[in-house]
């Protein structure tokens, strides 16, 4: 998936020196090309430490949509920024801080990447392959999302084993998108259009959609 998308909105260039404070200012637990996980309410959020308290890591965002001012796009996201993000199917591989990365959970180290049969690349070569994606980048819940960036970067193949678990062979059959809408539109003609009924009419082939 990543090779052939563009980034553009954020370039890196450390030096040596740059390189060594980077690693000086870094917290023990974390060096510098580590892929860091940090919980959230459903799913793990997946970054690669930069040094220096930064954090590499893809984020939905409609703001790139619209603009190109990275001051604007380097803020903080906001939900709406986020969801419309997720609609749009926009995201951007950002830098922020360790804390911002975290939001009030604790980071720590992925385990989960140690691939059968893959070959990881170095710490440094990890953080640069990161720092070389910034920018804004296509998205999606199934094909595109944080763990692609990783596993991108440390292994040079975008896998997700969260989405992987998922309903991923009826998502892939976009028919399913109008099978479902069908159903819909048949039950709400048997029971009535009650707004539940609608509902899910709607929300069904609209999140299939989303994520595919």
């Amino acid at each position: 998936a990543f090779p052939g998308y563009k980034y553009s909105l954020f370039e890196f260039s450390w030096s040596e020196d740059e390189d060594r404070a980077a690693q000086r200012g870094a917290p023990q637990a974390f060096r510098r090309g580590d892929v860091l996980q940090v919980p959230r309410s459903i799913f793990i959020h997946y970054g690669v430490y930069l040094g220096g308290n930064k954090v590499a890591h893809m984020m939905p965002d409609i703001l790139p949509v619209f603009t190109s001012d990275r001051k604007l796009i380097g803020s903080v996201i906001t939900n709406k920024r986020l969801i419309l993000g997720c609609i749009y199917r926009r995201a951007t591989v950002r830098v922020d801080t360790l804390d911002n990365f975290a939001y009030g959970a604790k980071a720590e180290v992925s385990r989960l990447y140690k691939r059968k049969n893959a070959q990881a690349f170095r710490n440094e070569e990890v953080a640069r392959r990161a720092e070389q994606l910034a920018g804004a980048t296509p998205y999606s819940l199934l094909w595109n999302n944080c763990e692609h960036f990783v596993t991108y970067c440390k292994y040079g193949s975008a896998k997700s084993r969260q989405t992987e678990e998922g309903l991923k062979s009826v998502i892939r059959d976009k028919r399913s998108i109008l099978v479902a809408g069908l159903l819909g539109m048949i039950y709400m003609v048997y029971f009535g259009a009650a707004p539940w009924t609608t509902l899910l009419t709607v929300l069904i082939p609209f999140s299939l959609w989303m994520a595919g």
